[in-house]
């Protein structure tokens, strides 16, 4: 039975390296009422102990968000902004950006890539119609591209030719993750400047999405909205110090397990990340006017 995760936290805490050893490090502090835990991956030694990129990594974890806190809609959102702006790269405010939702639309779980893409003002189009009535805006595009099995392309391959065209400054890809433990479904953010790999969480990897597939920053947001199977029984047997049933091994056979209310936290998390975006890329805006452009 083996750990599969794409969260970089559980990665280290799996691994049992110390946070302490020079080459991970780690701080945690409080984004408007929400936890966040900073992570830097500094050496090949550790991104081969990990089995993460070397780079930094964000996890920001919405509890409140969950219990629908009254104004925890909001806070969720200007938290996730200010995050994905320390990533974003320096000296390129007025860059154009592309914004990739991955994954394939008509799978619940998988959907939370085309969902956020939903929420996120493309404006490229209007700032070359309109300069003037748009010059404090940066220019965006998002693009859901589907799956292989959809399109019968890679999504690298997609990427590559619509890049070819609008030269952006960096790739922001929204994709869902894998985690390693149901605690974190769906209330786990993971923000990392390393890219990403499609469908690894569930050992299906495409070509990685990186600066050296792309050419330029490719900044990943992920949630876990599935739980390996396997997973699930390794953390359970390492917790029953290695004791083994057949319901174990049946667990450990490829299936994966999400939760009941898949179909509404996928809508609402989906919903976060695209006004999250929406603010990081255009700090001039409000919620409430993000709520009129995309009305």
């Amino acid at each position: 039975m083996s750990f599969r995760t794409d969260l970089a936290i559980e990665a280290i805490e799996n691994t049992g390296t110390s946070t302490a050893l020079p080459h991970i490090r780690q701080c945690k502090r409080v984004l408007e009422g929400f936890a966040v835990t900073e992570t830097h991956i500094l050496t090949a030694q550790a991104a081969h102990e990990t089995g993460k990129p070397r780079g930094r990594y964000h996890t920001l974890v919405l509890d409140a968000l969950l219990r629908r806190e009254q104004d925890a809609f909001p806070r969720a959102c200007r938290a996730l902004s200010a995050l994905l702006g320390e990533l974003l790269p320096a000296g390129a405010a007025r860059a154009p950006i592309l914004i990739a939702g991955l994954g394939n639309r008509m799978i619940t779980p998988d959907a939370l890539g085309p969902q956020a893409a939903d929420h996120v003002i493309a404006t490229r189009h209007l700032i070359e119609q309109e300069p003037v009535l748009f010059d404090t805006w940066r220019p965006v595009s998002t693009l859901a591209p589907g799956v292989l099995g959809q399109t019968g392309v890679e999504t690298g391959e997609l990427l590559c030719g619509v890049l070819d065209r609008i030269r952006p400054a960096a790739v922001l890809a929204v994709d869902a993750l894998a985690a390693g433990r149901l605690s974190h479904l769906l209330h786990t953010v993971q923000l990392t400047d390393t890219g990403i790999t499609p469908g690894s969480g569930v050992g299906n990897a495409r070509t990685a999405l990186n600066c050296e597939t792309l050419g330029i920053p490719v900044i990943a947001i992920g949630v876990p909205t599935v739980v390996d199977g396997a997973s699930l029984a390794h953390e359970i047997t390492h917790q029953m110090n290695g004791a083994q049933c057949e319901a174990l091994t049946d667990l450990a056979q490829p299936v994966m397990v999400t939760t009941r209310d898949i179909d509404r936290e996928i809508a609402d998390i989906a919903r976060v990340i695209g006004y999250a975006i929406d603010l990081a890329l255009h700090p001039h805006l409000s919620i409430e006017e993000i709520d009129f452009y995309l009305s």
